[in-house]
């Protein structure tokens, strides 16, 4: 490995890091090198994960956090502090989305997206960016989206939610990279999962995606961890407040046919 990107000996907290992008995200980052601790709310999913990180070589810890709660998470910080010592990369992935018409959209789910989304992603960063000042060297990544730049359709508090992370991204860059704490975020693209599967392939809404991606298919989860790697690594070290997109070149389509 090209020694910038190598991350071993570092420590990283994956929240929302037991499924999908993020469980993804989590292995990726102990392949580079790192002890990586992965949590979200679900115990059986934390040990499933933790389990995988242990079988690559890798130290982790076993704590479920809930990003709702502050408490939460400084507990997670001192769990971490007490094993390792130290948390050097952050990567902020827990998140939840709900298709349904904006005019109809019940004001308490839109709050609770926006609780979890965005909310809890500046808790996060509140807790363990606090910890990184003190030691004058960190790498957030969070996990912004195509919704931070384009609408789609009937996700109006995800869109809300994912447009506040780019911008919360970028006002922490400006705010904390003299200090050495550097905070970028990646926009996946489409990519194709357990959760969103029945939602893509073969549907109407599915078709019409594909249509935009100009590389004609869906991403794959591996394929973000190029991404992350770099912005957690020595690599990285000129890079802050950028929203590194990861689309199979969605946002550059026009007409593709």
């Amino acid at each position: 490995m090209f020694p910038a990107l190598d991350l071993s000996d570092k420590v990283a907290v994956v929240i929302g890091g037991t499924s999908g992008i993020g469980r993804t995200l989590s292995l990726g980052l102990a392949d580079a090198g790192a002890n990586v601790v992965a949590t979200g709310r679900n115990a059986a999913k934390v040990e499933e994960v933790a389990r995988e990180i242990e079988a690559a070589g890798r130290h982790t810890l076993r704590v479920t956090t809930d990003t709702r709660s502050t408490s939460s998470l400084q507990r997670l910080l001192a769990a971490c502090l007490e094993q390792f010592g130290k948390v050097e990369i952050l990567v902020n992935c827990a998140g939840k989305i709900k298709r349904a018409p904006t005019v109809d959209f019940p004001e308490k789910e839109w709050d609770d997206i926006l609780e979890t989304n965005l909310t809890g992603t500046l808790r996060a960063c509140q807790v363990f960016g606090r910890h990184m000042l003190s030691r004058k060297w960190g790498r957030i990544i969070n996990i912004a989206s195509l919704n931070s730049y384009v609408a789609m359709y009937e996700v109006a508090a995800y869109a809300a939610s994912k447009a506040g992370v780019a911008a919360l991204t970028r006002a922490l860059a400006v705010e904390w990279s003299k200090q050495g704490v550097l905070t970028n975020a990646i926009a996946p693209g489409i990519f194709r999962t357990s959760l969103n599967a029945e939602l893509l392939d073969g549907t109407p809404r599915g078709n019409e995606l594909l249509m935009r991606i100009p590389m004609g298919r869906f991403g794959k989860t591996e394929e973000l961890v190029g991404a992350a790697v770099f912005l957690a690594s020595d690599s990285a070290s000129y890079v802050t407040g950028q929203i590194f997109t990861v689309d199979g070149g969605f946002l550059a389509s026009g007409v593709n046919q």
